[in-house]
């Protein structure tokens, strides 16, 4: 999945819902840099974490996670 990222798309890291929402603005190799909103651009390494790919962003439906 990791390979498929393009810069500009939206993502989440799996284990940090607290950063939030992220847009990827590089994926090199096994290198995806993503600047995330809670926790500013932050470097993954592709081979132990894969990111979540968001196509959403719109309102949920009250007690719903995201």
């Amino acid at each position: 999945m990791n390979g498929l990222l393009e810069p500009g798309m939206l993502v989440r890291h799996p284990g940090q819902a607290d950063w939030g929402l992220g847009q990827v603005q590089s994926n090199i190799g096994n290198r995806i840099t993503v600047n995330f909103e809670h926790a500013g651009k932050v470097v993954i390494d592709g081979r132990r974490i894969t990111l979540v790919r968001v196509f959403d962003t719109g309102p949920t439906i009250a007690g719903e996670s995201q």
